[in-house]
């Protein structure tokens, strides 16, 4: 059941597409005041209409490139000066780029860093400093599958996702006695067009069978606000995969290298 959000504050990172998007609706439908960010200033300004339309509030965006702390200290210092506090923080920026590990160019590899752990980082910085003021807040970020079942072609992209688990699972500790959850979700394929910008249709074709509808996870995402939720991990079959994957490494080896790796 969604959360009646009335009265709260939920900013979101990559706002304009994907999950990012497809939370934004959820949690403006519940009452929520949305602020979306993101570089792609056209489609944001359609997710913040339409933000505004279900949730019968003003809501905002603000242009963000996440891999730029110059630009996350601009916008957050014109983010806190048109709204009173942030209640959630999702972020979901980031992108990945599917090829193998000695392949990957190291500017790609430093993009992906910058957008997918240190954005993420930078923001929930500056979003659990506000939530220490306020005393209270929820902090959500968008992890992988991939974090946990490394696959080839994935090396970088599993790092990143890897590095988000982490920072997210030491961030929860800290903050757990001021009141302020943090919430890493771990999701499989998608249904967006993550995999369109990966350059990597063909596997997106191939995991069909585990991809997720992104409105449904949205759902499950905007239904933690406000609850001490340690991780949403999807579909299933994955984080089975995952939780087995320590204790039997060469059989999580086959699967991650067989049916999981379909790129």
């Amino acid at each position: 059941m969604t959360n009646n959000l009335t009265g709260q504050v939920v900013v979101i990172t990559g706002g304009s597409s994907g999950i990012g998007k497809a939370v934004a609706l959820q949690a403006a439908s519940a009452g929520a005041t949305v602020v979306v960010t993101a570089r792609n200033t056209d489609k944001l300004n359609d997710v913040r209409v339409a933000a505004q339309a279900r949730s019968h509030r003003p809501a905002f965006a603000f242009k963000l490139d996440v891999s730029d702390p110059v630009n996350i200290d601009a916008a957050w210092a014109d983010l806190m000066a048109t709204v009173p506090r942030v209640d959630v923080l999702v972020n979901a920026a980031g992108f990945g780029d599917f090829e193998l590990a000695l392949d990957t160019p190291m500017h790609v590899t430093e993009k992906m860093f910058r957008t997918n752990v240190l954005g993420l980082i930078y923001m929930s910085r500056l979003a659990g400093r506000q939530m220490l003021r306020q005393g209270g807040g929820h902090i959500i970020n968008i992890g992988s599958m991939a974090g946990k079942i490394a696959t080839p072609k994935s090396a970088v992209y599993a790092a990143t996702k890897s590095a988000v688990i982490a920072y997210s699972n030491a961030l929860r500790l800290e903050l757990r006695p001021s009141g302020i959850n943090v919430t890493t979700v771990n999701p499989g394929p998608v249904a967006t067009d993550f995999f369109k910008t990966a350059h990597a249709l063909d596997y997106a074709q191939a995991v069909a069978v585990f991809t997720l509808n992104p409105e449904k996870l949205a759902a499950r995402i905007v239904s933690a606000f406000g609850h001490p939720v340690r991780e949403i991990n999807a579909p299933m079959i994955m984080n089975l995969g995952a939780l087995a994957y320590p204790l039997v490494p060469r059989v999580g080896d086959w699967l991650a290298g067989t049916i999981f790796n379909r790129k």
